[in-house]
């Protein structure tokens, strides 16, 4: 074992096997109480967001409350890894309500009473309370008031529950309470989109949750005969894709009716007589008994009236049952009620929290089985009102979102728990603003708002709903005509989000952006932004103070705007330059022309119109007189493109500049070496001047961090705040990409001929050249000799930087922008910067496509489907309009074999997305009474092998057939609304085909489908998948026959809805984020305890930040369950692996690659528990997902199925086994090559497998081939090749006996005397073992001696390492790169 420290979940803030984060002294509570502890878990250390089956009641001035747990010593700011976080000690107050026995409840002085609310809204017993009071002797508690400032309270202070009389919010509010705890268990608010709610299945597979059950199982599992054999369909080889078992029906989910009917009366509201005696409002009740009850909602409580459904009569009935809470008036008169509420509660209670919490944005699922509609008031009411009055706990106002945004913005941000509160109030207000956002989109779209332009024609009006401003994706009034129409103004709100998301990650303070949502539903794009105070009082002309409104012929600049903007150019890589207007005055500027400067009302400086933060890229951007690289040319750049907003991204401008800062020193090496072999450096002198230097910009860069933005381009700040270790690790990658975008792998990696993996010996003088850098910046070049200022004057000339004295590259993002003139002077100036953007695109096209496409064939990145093969491809810098080149270049490549899976990926991408560009017309023509008809027509061009599809036009439900003629003309608008029921199988097909080409520039011969199928070996169920959740679709699950030639795959029933799909800023948790980057490095080093204590603080952290649900804190828990797993804690790897699995199913979704990976991680500990069953079930899960996601031939498929056939062998199922085994052998054997390490071990699972059967030949043959590798790679002496020997050994003598044996029977027939022969069942030691090893998992008996020296060892290969193994945020792509001491397989082999 590496040591396994004992002390861990001590030591760590909170990680009790109930609660992510809670408070030091909550693990001592009683069992009942997990109720509470669900509920501070759900929130991290503080704020409790969830209420019932998560309805929206988390007030926003909880939100703005000051965090309590993490309080910094402020004095060790400067170093990360200091922070104390000081546990305020918890103490027990007892809690009395009415009817219910007393109960201890654990607190913090931290929290407020609002959050005791909280927990007695979700207990079981007091849940159906929500208007009352909590009283320390007999004084009221302000529900915003700290504990800590309330007198008298203390250690086991007794507080009273008081019920309060109702209003007429409070009565909406209990109504709607109830209506969510009687809905808690129901998933139809999951399938249809709505609340945040999202789908999770885990439970189903692993029958409740695993801590507890998992422990009683375990005592009968010797005895009970576990039923092994997976259905049919996941078994390797098998063809058919079924689409039900995607969501397997939850027996939970048949709802346990407590009530018919509960909706708001007809009566309603009470007449002013009726208002004086205290009515507030009247329900209209059906028991499950058929008894029909009129109720009243009066200051008191709840009563039974005397009104039937057609007379008034609100006096009291007799007898009324008043009771304060309306659970307690229908358990008296409804006996079911009673029973089916009380049992529907230990249910809701015993879900999993993470199952009920609502996540941060809206997850939709492309299928879903025919869910009941039925009767809610809450509901309807909900779609015909905007809910502004009680929804949002801010008295009768629309929210004003920009103000929001601003000022939580404002929010200071100088120390630990300041930042928190400001990132925790960003992010919330981000969260809550899409979700407005996409619904009035949609209304917008479905044609419920009015314009307010109403007079101008459809694809030109404009629409403000909620304090929000919506403005369609069309070119209206002609604005983008010279730069693409439509097309461009299709793709300008992205490029403007990237932009917003990009000065929003800068964070300069005084500089403001607009909100920004980008929402594409039915065919249509919208843009939703925040509303500049003023902007809509005045003309666009007045306002716009700093940029350009006419794309560059007349320029304002303000030097308000350039003294903010200058902040932003050094991260941003943006430059300052001039720009003539209209008086041909040079004007200047720090951004690109149309990016606007506006002072709001409020007196803000905002900037918007962000679309060209970042510089065009030149292979997409045919310019008169202008050439491309020569590597570029021969690949057919540049291309036309259907607009000219082509951009660079801002992870290739990125990986750009480090790549060039790389050249940068060793270009002063090399000149540096010559000087030197001149005989006339002054070497040591400067060495000695830099020492001091780094160390006064250690201070200084340390301080600069808190920010989120590392700036890359300045050697000080990227070397010189690193520690000694580093700085040598540094030197062999190029400086890293800063906390910037958490998914940015070192990508400067291009093998270039001047890049050896360790320059460090390669160019001796690599080490001075960079303190020579270092110091010219720090000391302004004044104290050092001409010489070597020559020398980096060089460097500079050569690698294109801005400057003569230094490193730093910044881009002109106008250079090619129509209508804008440069002053003359600048000249060559503007040469450079077109040399530079000539370079950026020739480095995307030579070196990071060939990087990406060797990272696929090493596995370092295994994209699994179109999201994740985006992913990697954007990581990289890589546009997805390049899909085609990356195809081709794959398609070259000799080691096409290897990469097949990548190649399949992509052409399912293009396809799809060709598809989707084609959808998108085709849906705008259609009107929305045929919209389901019209998606399934498509998808059966799309999908079905029935050639003759015929659209079926709805027969008009609403017409009578004699009418039918006369009506024909006068249907409004019928000019062409049924274009749509014309389109053919062969068209649509010809169509993808012609957008293939026109679009990536990548050829598909193909007239149908099932020749795409055929020719590239494709499964229809994933092209249905991936043009689902690219347009929105939502399907009826069911078994679809794609391939029958006689009937249509889809009718409209089974199209079922249609979602937005929505773009959004994702603010980051920078502190959070940092804490879990030193973890991982503290792990990778190999201090494990060290490690976990740092990601357990981040999870702390990101839980503050995020709330209870969010993808890093996915990635958080994975991590840390694989810690806890190595340092020997399986309990408490199971808790969080669960905890990262039902996270990943909700806010990812079920079939999402990172949510596979999940269910294989937790397989492995539930193994290591002795859930063998559970781990089974799992894994037949995640095959199942694969298969579905992107078929059996993936190299994580060999991963996955040589789980599953250990797990097997285990049990003994031997034959399964081996199906599994030699089909992850085969898998092996295509993606790596012969003689990988991989496939050695892949043989001897497979001969273990056999030696059980006592099939020793075959044994033989497997373990012989397993050794030739073995002795071929690592030489006779190596102990893995001494092992397979022994081995080879042990099972000749087997075989030998065995045949004995069959000899002695065959001579001496019945009477023979045979020895006993050993058959070995596998031992489950062995097989865990085993599983680790092809996980990634190593455990080393070890000595300490040892353990120091293994130290050293993992801290020299990580200098020696390539760049990628620093992954940041690991992402799905890595399958076992995330593994901790990955000690085998890492000898160079192949």
């Amino acid at each position: 074992m590496v040591s396994k420290t004992d002390d861990t979940t001590a030591s760590a803030p909170g990680c009790g096997p109930v609660d992510v984060a809670e408070e030091a002294g909550d693990g001592a509570q009683d069992a009942h109480e997990s109720s509470r502890t669900h509920l501070k878990e759900t929130c991290g250390c503080d704020t409790v967001m969830v209420n019932g089956g998560g309805a929206h009641e988390h007030t926003e001035e909880l939100e703005s409350k000051k965090d309590g747990h993490s309080e910094v010593n402020g004095g060790d700011e400067s170093n990360e890894q200091e922070v104390i976080v000081i546990q305020d000690t918890g103490f027990t107050v007892k809690i009395q309500a009415p009817g219910a026995e007393p109960f201890d409840l654990q607190v913090s002085p931290q929290e407020m009473v609002q959050e005791i609310h909280q927990v007695l809204t979700d207990r079981e017993d007091t849940c159906h309370r929500t208007c009352f009071s909590l009283q320390l002797d007999g004084n009221v508690l302000a529900n915003f008031a700290e504990l800590k400032s309330i007198e008298g309270l203390q250690e086991g202070s007794l507080l009273k529950v008081v019920e309060e009389p109702y209003t007429v919010r409070e009565a909406r509010i209990h109504v709607r309470h109830i209506r969510d705890l009687l809905k808690s268990l129901d998933p139809s608010d999951a399938y249809n989109g709505v609340d945040c709610n999202s789908l999770s299945f885990l439970s189903i597979f692993t029958d409740g949750d695993l801590g507890d059950s998992g422990k009683r199982k375990k005592k009968g599992s010797e005895l009970e005969q576990i039923d092994c054999t997976p259905p049919e369909h996941i078994l390797p080889g098998s063809k058919e894709r079924p689409l039900a078992p995607l969501q397997p029906q939850n027996k939970d989910w048949k709802p346990m009716q407590c009530l018919k009917v509960l909706t708001m009366s007809g009566w309603n509201p009470p007449p002013g007589n009726r208002k004086m005696h205290g009515d507030l409002m009247y329900l209209y009740i059906v028991t499950v008994e058929e008894r029909h009850v009129s109720v009243t909602a009066s200051t008191r409580g709840f009563y039974l009236n005397q009104s039937t459904t057609y007379t008034f009569n609100p006096k009291p009935a007799n007898p009324s049952f008043l009771s304060h809470s309306l659970v307690e008036l229908l358990s008296q008169i409804s006996p079911a009620f009673k029973k089916n509420f009380t049992a529907l509660q230990k249910k809701r209670v015993q879900k999993h929290p993470f199952e009920r919490i609502a996540t941060p944005f809206q997850v939709y699922s492309w299928t879903s089985p025919q869910v009941d509609h039925a009767m809610d008031c809450v509901r309807a009411e909900d779609a015909y009102t905007s809910r502004l009055g009680y929804e949002e706990h801010i008295p009768g106002q629309t929210r004003d979102w920009n103000e929001e945004f601003q000022t939580t913005r404002e929010f200071p941000r100088k120390n630990l728990p300041e930042r928190l509160l400001r990132e925790r109030a960003i992010f919330k207000v981000h969260s809550d603003f899409a979700a407005a956002a996409t619904r009035g989109a949609m209304a917008v779209i479905d044609g419920n708002v009015m314009a307010i332009n109403p007079g101008d024609e459809t694809h030109m009006q404009m629409f403000i709903w909620n304090n929000i401003f919506f403005s369609p994706g069309f070119d209206v009034r002609d604005h983008y005509r010279e730069l693409g129409g439509d097309a461009a103004a299709h793709v300008a709100p992205t490029n403007d989000l990237n932009g917003v998301r990009a000065y929003g990650a800068v964070d300069v303070e005084g500089l403001y952006t607009l909100g920004t949502v980008v929402v594409d539903y039915r065919g249509y794009r919208v843009t939703a932004q925040s509303i500049i105070p003023g902007i809509l009082e005045r003309e666009q002309e007045q306002s716009v103070i700093y940029g350009s409104i006419d794309f560059g012929k007349t320029v304002v600049s303000h030097s308000k705007y350039l003294e903010l903007l200058a902040k932003t150019s050094r991260p941003l890589k943006v430059q300052r330059y001039n720009v003539l207007n209209e008086k041909n005055e040079a004007v200047e500027l720090c951004s690109s022309v149309e990016c606007k400067g506006i002072i709001g009302n409020d007196g803000r400086h905002y900037i918007l119109d962000l679309l060209r933060t970042f510089p065009p890229d030149l292979n997409f951007l045919p310019v008169e007189g202008e050439e491309v690289a020569p590597e570029c040319q021969h690949q057919g750049f540049p291309r036309q493109h259907p607009h000219r907003l082509a951009c660079l991204r801002q992870e290739l401008i990125e990986a750009f500049v480090e790549h060039r800062y790389l050249l940068f020193m060793k270009m002063a090496a090399l000149q540096l070496m010559q000087q030197k072999a001149n005989k006339n450096g002054k070497i040591p002198a400067i060495t000695q001047t830099s020492e001091t230097d780094t160390n006064a910009d250690e201070a200084q860069t340390t301080a600069s961090d808190s920010s989120t933005q590392v700036s890359t381009d300045v050697p000080v700040q990227t070397n010189s705040s690193l520690s000694v270790t580093d700085r040598d690790e540094m030197t062999s990658k190029a400086a890293t990409n800063g906390p910037l975008k958490p998914t940015a792998t070192q990508n400067g990696e291009c093998k270039s001929p001047l890049e050896g993996k360790d320059l460090e010996e390669s160019i001796p003088g690599l080490a001075q050249a960079k303190e020579l850098a270092e110091t010219l910046v720090g000391e302004d070049g004044s104290g050092i000799d001409p010489k070597s200022r020559e020398v980096v004057l060089n460097a500079c000339k050569a690698v294109g930087s801005i400057s003569n004295t230094s490193f730093d590259i910044r881009f002109n993002p106008d250079i090619f922008s129509p209508g804008v003139r440069f002053p003359d002077d600048s000249a060559d100036d503007i040469q450079k910067q077109k040399q530079l953007l000539n370079d950026s695109a020739a480095f995307l096209v030579s070196c990071q496509i060939p990087s990406l496409v060797k990272d696929c064939l090493d596995q370092s990145a295994l994209p699994m489907d179109g999201a994740t093969l985006t992913e990697a491809l954007h990581q990289r810098g890589i546009n997805v309009r390049y899909l085609g080149t990356v195809l081709e270049f794959v398609d070259k490549t000799p080691a096409k074999a290897q990469l097949e899976h990548f190649y399949r990926m992509g052409i399912i991408e293009l396809i799809t997305r060709c598809a989707k560009h084609i959808f998108k017309t085709y849906l705008q023509g259609v009107e929305l009474s045929a919209l389901s008809a019209a998606v399934s027509h498509f998808l059966n061009c799309f999908l079905s092998s029935f050639t003759d599809a015929v659209a079926h036009l709805p027969a008009d439900e609403l017409v009578s057939r004699r009418k039918n003629r006369k009506r024909r003309n006068k249907v409004p608008g019928s000019g062409d609304n049924t274009a749509w029921a014309s389109l053919t199988p062969s068209e649509l097909w010809k169509n993808i085909a012609s957008e293939a080409q026109s679009y990536y520039h990548f050829t598909i011969q193909c007239e149908n489908v099932d020749q795409v199928v055929e020719k590239y070996s494709l499964q229809k169920i994933t092209l249905l998948r991936e043009i689902s959740v690219k347009t929105g679709i939502q399907i009826l699950i069911k078994e679809y026959n794609f391939d029958s030639r006689h009937k249509p795959t889809f009718t409209e029933e089974d199209i079922l809805n249609i979602f937005p799909v929505v773009k959004h800023v994702n603010p980051k948790a920078s502190d959070a984020f940092h804490f879990f980057q030193s973890g991982q490095a503290k792990v990778q080093q190999g201090f494990l305890k060290e490690g976990s204590e740092l990601i357990n603080e981040a999870l702390n952290l990101f839980n503050n930040v995020y709330g209870a649900m969010h993808v890093e804190i996915c990635a958080c828990l994975r991590l840390l369950a694989r810690l806890n797993y190595i340092m020997g804690d399986h309990a408490e790897a199971l808790s969080n692996q669960q905890k990262a699995v039902l996270m990943s199913e909700r806010v990812l979704g079920i079939e999402h690659p990172n949510t596979i990976q999940e269910y294989m991680h937790l397989a492995l500990y539930c193994f290591s528990n002795g859930q063998l069953s559970t781990a089974l079930k799992l894994l037949y899960r995640a095959r199942y997902l694969m298969l579905l996601v992107c078929g059996e031939d993936h190299p994580d498929m060999a991963l996955l199925d040589s789980n599953i056939g250990l797990v097997l062998h285990s049990v003994m199922e031997y034959d399964l086994s081996l199906r599994f085994l030699e089909n992850a052998l085969a898998i092996n054997s295509k993606y790596h090559g012969p003689r990988s390490l991989k496939i050695a071990l892949s043989h001897h699972l497979v001969a273990r497998v056999y030696e059980s059967k006592a099939e020793f030949r075959s044994a033989l043959q497997h373990e012989k081939e397993g050794y030739t590798i073995y002795k071929n790679q690592m030489g006779e002496a190596h102990e893995k090749t001494k092992e397979s020997s022994e081995y080879l050994k042990c099972l000749t003598q087997q075989a030998v006996a065995l045949q004995r044996t069959m000899n002695e029977i065959y001579k001496n027939g019945s009477s023979a005397s045979i020895t006993p022969l050993k058959f070995t069942a596998p031992s489950m030691a062995h097989i865990l073992e085993q599983l680790n090893i092809i996980n990634g998992i190593i455990f080393i008996p070890l000595s300490q001696k040892d353990l120091e020296n293994l130290k050293a060892e993992v801290q020299r290969r990580q200098q020696l390492q390539e760049p990628e193994k620093n992954e940041q945020l690991e992402k799905s792509e890595q399958p076992t790169e995330d593994s901790l001491l990955e000690l085998e397989d890492k000898i160079p082999v192949d």
